[in-house]
Parts: C-alpha cells; structure tokens; sequence
C-alpha cells in the first residue's frame, strides 16, 4: 500500500511541478517576451514590485498563512508537528511563487514546489490514517517527485530528501523515494520533454585542470559562506519592518532598481545561465542600457559586471521574499553558481591561463550548491542529470567535496538549517537528539497534582493529601505563581496531630524547587535540568510564570521509547 501511495504522491508532486513552470512561463512571455530594445528594460523596475504585491494579498487575504521557505518548513513539520502540513500547502504556494517569478522575483520556485510536494505526502498520509512514520515517508516522497519533476531528476530527488530533509530514514525506506521520483520524471518527461532542463556546449575535461578546480571549490565554499550569512542578516534586517506594506515598497524599489541594471537577476536567471553554459556572454548580459558598454570597453568589465550580479543576486532574493514574495534559495543558488564559475575561470583567461568558461560555470553550479545546502551527493548528481554533463563527473565531485569541506570549518549548518537548529527543531543524524527533539514537553506535562495556597494551614494541607495519590504538592500564591513545594515525606511526623491544624501554615513546610521548566521549552534541554538537579520531578509553568503542572522522568522515557519505536520500525 505504501509503494502505490508513493507512486500517486509522485504522480501530484509531478503535475503540480509541471503546473508551476508552465505558469512561470507564462507570465514571462506575457511581461517580457516582446522585449526588444534597452528601452524596454525600464520595465524591469515595475514587474517584481507588481508581482510581489500580488503574492503578498493572496498570502494575507486568501491563504492567511506564512508559506515562505518551504524546505525550512517542511523540516519543521517533521520535527515539530508530527510531519503534518496543512491542506492549503498542496495548491497556495504554486499561484503566489508563480506571480513572484513570472514577474520577475529573484528567487526560485524549487522551495515552493517541495513545499507542495511535501504538502501533498502529507495529507495523502492523513488521509488514510497513516502512522508518523508512514506520513514521514509519504512527506518525503512528496519532496522527492517535487525535485524530480521540476528538474526531471529522479535521482537528484531521491538524494535531496536524504540529504536535507530526512535525516534518520533507513535505507529500507529508500524504495518508495524511488518510485515517487521516477513517476514525477515520466511526468516531467511527458509534457516537458525528455530535454536536460540546462543545454549547454562543454569542452572535454582535461586533466591538468584539476588543481583550477580545487581552487574553484574554495572559492565556492566562501561564496556560499556569503551566501548563507548575508541573505539570512539582510532578511532579518528587512522583517524588522512590521508594516507590510511599507516594507513591500522598499523591497520593490530596491529590487526594481538592482534589475533594472542588472538584468540578469530578474526572476530565476536560468535564462542567463543557459547563456552562460552555451558560451553566449553576451546574451547572458540580457536587455540593458550597459550592453554595448560591457561588450566594447575594457574586457575586465565583463566578470566585474558578473562579480556585482553574484554579489548583489542575494539581496535581490532576500528583497524578494522580505517583500511579501514567495520563493526559495535553490534556483538562486544555481544561477549564482554560474555566475561565479564564469568569473573564475573568465579571470584567469584574462591573465593569460586558459580554462574552459562553460566547464567552470557548470561546476561551480555544484559547488555552490554543496555549500549552501550542504548537501554534496545532490548537488553532484542534480547537475550532472539536469545539465548532461557527466563527462566533468570528476570535477564535479572534486569542486563539490572542497566547497563543502572549506564552508564546514566556518559554518555548521545550511541555508535550511540554521535558523531552526539555533532553535532547537532541527532533526540531526544523532537519533538520541532527533527523538529528543520530537517530543514535546507540553504534552508531557501531569496535571494531577493538587494545589494549596502558600497561606493554607496544616489542615487544608492534610484534606489535600487525602484527595491526592501523589507524594508532592506544589505551592502557588494568589496569583497562581510557584511559591515552592510541601514533600508528603516531611509531613509524615506531624500531619496526625490535629492540635497542629490551625498553628501550622504551607509556608513552614514549604522548600524551594531547584529547577523549572517552560512549558515551550525543548527537550533536550529539559533533561539537561534533569541531569544537573537529579530530580524525578520538576515544574512547568507558562510564560508568567503561573504553575501548570510537572514533568517526570518516568514520562519522558516512556515517551522516548514510544517516539523511538515510532521512528525506528521497519
């Protein structure tokens, strides 16, 4: 059964891929496919700011939900809402990123559409009452067909879902990735053709070559080191702006004045990459008023003017999406890939050492990508399937391992990851810490344990004992706030003698709790106070700090060992 809802899963996850590009298409060949002149291309300077407004009213009026970064969001789900995503998912993010992109956005539709895909495992998974293992599985599937259709990729899918989204699924589990992406592909293969999703014209690998490629793979790793901690500042710096709409207007103006000059960031760029990987430098410049300037002048112009796309390609994506647009990192990550390759291997050319452009830019589009998503196998293999260009197998891997290993003594986690890892929600290869980080401390918490104010007498305490089962009891004030707790093992001596009932208060037997807990607190942290204190029980309160109940030990391994089962099973 799991296999057949694969291939269904892989079969949506595909049309929806197909949909999205068609629509990006679309609106293309509406805004810009008449483009004739340098004149046109003040254009530039209206389209994104349109198409992002437009996202952002479907986003707040129609879909009333956060729909951005959706690897980050499908990763959440996993982590943190039981690999559940909500029924809009399957369809909100292919209208809005398409308007974004068609538009001219400068971002990529591959998040949206793993989104989607993820979106519709899930909901597949609950419809027929799936286990969250089952539904996991289903989600990952989702993605896989999601990568497979857009690029028709099938294994690029299989590894991007390994690689970055489930991080502790057994090989076992890899089948039905199969099938969803080879059905998503025959999707693909069936309205888009069987076409690399990149032709280019490479030259053949020449050995000696190989220590320009080393180089090329530290220079990615710092490319994507920029990548990752500029676009993560500025959209930060952006979403400071609560008012949206004022937000939206700065976006728009600043992305419309960077495409404005610099044509090549308007929507995905795949276009001047194409360009790029056929040779056509110029045609990779696009319609703009600085053509003949770049073309006729001072040859160092042209990979200064590359270097400024790639450096400035990030703020355009980050004012893409702080801007109320809706888009991913995934198809900037290619394009800027290119881009830097060209420029390396154009700067050396000029220095009189000669390297092939079109290799170059290819192989730092893998680059790039290892870096950035951290995710060396995918990138190897998805450029080698969407670009054909197995023949540079070898410095796709020898560029994709370097940028990995340089990017990883400076930074942990990826584009997807840092955000939600420096929350505590991020899913790692360690199960002890993935199962920690599955569980929830708000549905642990035991609620039974009987209150008495810290003003009560010995009397009140006593009835409280005899209506409870439990050996503690915590003390709040009027106000609900924990006072402390009375031990029963304390009362034992005197909680007979009835002349004590009315001379004796709360507050005389009361003791200090040596830790709390949040009630939104993460797990592992949890047992850290576990551990430090060696306590078996340990308070929860909310965010007033008003008691809700506490925490054991005995509940937390019970827990642990059911969630481990869960994820374990084969």
């Amino acid at each position: 059964m799991l296999l057949i809802l694969a291939m269904l899963v892989g079969l949506g996850s595909g049309l929806a891929a197909v949909i999205l590009k068609h629509l990006i298409h679309f609106f293309q060949w509406i805004l810009t496919g008449w483009f004739n002149t340098a004149s046109d291309s003040f254009l530039f300077f209206l389209y994104p700011g349109v198409g992002m407004l437009a996202a952002l009213l479907m986003v707040k009026y129609l879909i009333k939900d956060n729909i951005g970064h959706g690897v980050t969001k499908v990763l959440l789900a996993v982590s943190r809402n039981e690999s559940r995503i909500k029924r809009h998912n399957v369809w909100s993010s292919l209208p809005t990123s398409a308007v974004t992109i068609g538009f001219g956005g400068s971002v990529g539709a591959e998040a949206p559409i793993v989104y989607t895909g993820a979106a519709i495992g899930s909901n597949v998974a609950k419809f027929f009452g799936l286990s969250y293992r089952q539904m996991t599985i289903l989600l990952g599937c989702g993605a896989a067909g999601a990568v497979s259709g857009i690029f028709a990729a099938p294994l690029a899918g299989v590894l991007f879902t390994l690689e970055i989204l489930l991080f502790n699924i057994s090989m076992s589990s890899i089948l039905p990735f199969v099938i969803s992406s080879i059905t998503a592909t025959v999707v693909a293969y069936a309205f888009l053709g069987p076409d690399v999703a990149f032709a280019n014209t490479l030259s053949p690998f020449v050995f000696g070559n190989i220590p320009y490629y080393l180089l090329l793979g530290v220079v990615c790793g710092f490319g994507s080191l920029y990548f990752i901690r500029v676009t993560l500042a500025v959209e930060d710096r952006l979403r400071g702006i609560e008012n949206i709409y004022l937000r939206w207007g700065l976006a728009a103006i600043g992305l419309g004045l960077l495409i404005f000059l610099f044509p090549p960031l308007y929507g995905e760029g795949y276009g001047s990459l194409t360009n790029l990987l056929n040779g056509d430098v110029k045609g990779a410049i696009g319609t703009t008023f600085l053509s003949d300037v770049l073309t006729r002048s001072n040859p160092w112009l042209m990979p200064f003017f590359f270097l400024m796309v790639f450096l400035f390609k990030v703020f355009s994506m980050s004012l893409t999406n702080a801007g109320g647009g809706v888009g991913g990192t995934f198809g900037p990550t290619l394009f800027m890939g290119g881009v830097l390759g060209f420029v390396v291997a154009r700067l050396f050319n000029l220095c009189g050492i000669s390297l092939p452009e079109t290799n170059f830019a290819l192989v730092a589009m893998a680059g790039l990508m290892s870096g950035v998503m951290q995710a060396p196998l995918t990138a190897i293999f998805l450029i080698a399937e969407i670009t054909g260009g197995y023949d540079l197998l070898m410095p796709l891997i020898i560029t994709s391992a370097v940028s990995f290993a340089t990017i990883r003594l400076f930074e942990s986690y990826s584009i997807y990851t840092k955000r939600i890892a420096n929350q505590g929600d991020l899913l790692t290869h360690d199960s002890d810490k993935a199962v920690l980080t599955l569980l929830n401390t708000a549905n642990l918490v035991e609620r039974d344990f009987k209150k008495v104010k810290v003003g009560d007498n010995l009397g009140t305490l006593v009835k409280a004992i005899s209506n409870s089962r439990r050996n503690l009891f915590p003390v709040v004030n009027d106000l609900g706030e924990l006072q402390g707790v009375v031990y029963l093992d304390d009362l034992r001596q005197i909680m007979f003698n009835r002349d004590m009932y009315s001379t004796s208060y709360v507050y005389n037997f009361m003791k200090p709790f040596p830790e709390t807990v949040q009630v939104d607190e993460k797990m592992e942290s949890v047992m850290k106070k576990f551990e430090v204190t060696d306590a078996w029980n340990l308070p929860v309160l909310d965010s007033n700090g008003c008691y809700i109940g506490f925490v054991s030990k005995s509940k937390i391994f019970s827990a642990y060992r059911e969630r481990l089962q869960q994820v374990s099973q084969e």
